[in-house]
């Protein structure tokens, strides 16, 4: 399926900005940084939330736990992948038990990404809650799913596609709306 890129939607200082207002966002809610910790989802979501944690040190001086978790295993849509799916590493080396957990994702669209991550946070503890960020947020859900805090909306069609790219994972920073076709 070929693209074709429609608009960039937000360059490097807009991603900044959005991520510093979600870091303050996030510390205003949970009242400071104390028992904070993050897990960004593989793969763009671990940049975010190291990016993330870095913000809300620098407001609070303050270092907040930061893991990765790969969700390939718990996804709905397993059985109708083709091939061996590609399993990479969970990595949360942190008590997450009765924590304030922010998940951290690049875009929220149908709600199963989300869903998936929910089903395997469940096997590292139970935390206080679960809060979740994205940078985007697209719409369209299929479960009831929303982002406690969102960089951006982008209202899409279905026939559109969010990419995101961050230089940590693509060598820049941008994310780009494009049609499928």
């Amino acid at each position: 399926m070929s693209m074709k890129e429609k608009a960039k939607i937000l360059d490097q200082d807009s991603i900044q900005r959005a991520i510093m207002r979600i870091a303050h966002e996030i510390i205003e809610r949970n009242k400071g940084s104390f028992g904070l910790c993050l897990v960004g989802i593989r793969n763009r979501g671990v940049y975010i939330a190291q990016r993330i944690s870095a913000c809300i040190k620098q407001i609070e001086g303050m270092d907040v736990s930061t893991g990765a978790l790969d969700i390939t295993l718990y996804r709905d849509d397993l059985a109708l992948a083709t091939g061996q799916p590609i399993v990479r590493k969970t990595e949360i080396d942190f008590d997450i038990n009765d924590k304030n957990l922010i998940l951290v994702d690049d875009v929220l669209y149908t709600g199963r990404t989300i869903r998936a991550a929910l089903d395997a946070l469940i096997d590292f503890g139970r935390p206080k809650s679960i809060q979740l960020a994205v940078l985007v947020d697209r719409g369209h859900r299929e479960l009831p799913i929303r982002a406690d805090f969102v960089g951006k909306n982008i209202p899409t069609s279905k026939k559109e596609s969010v990419e995101v790219c961050l230089k940590e994972f693509d060598g820049r920073d941008e994310v780009l709306i494009a049609e499928k076709g």
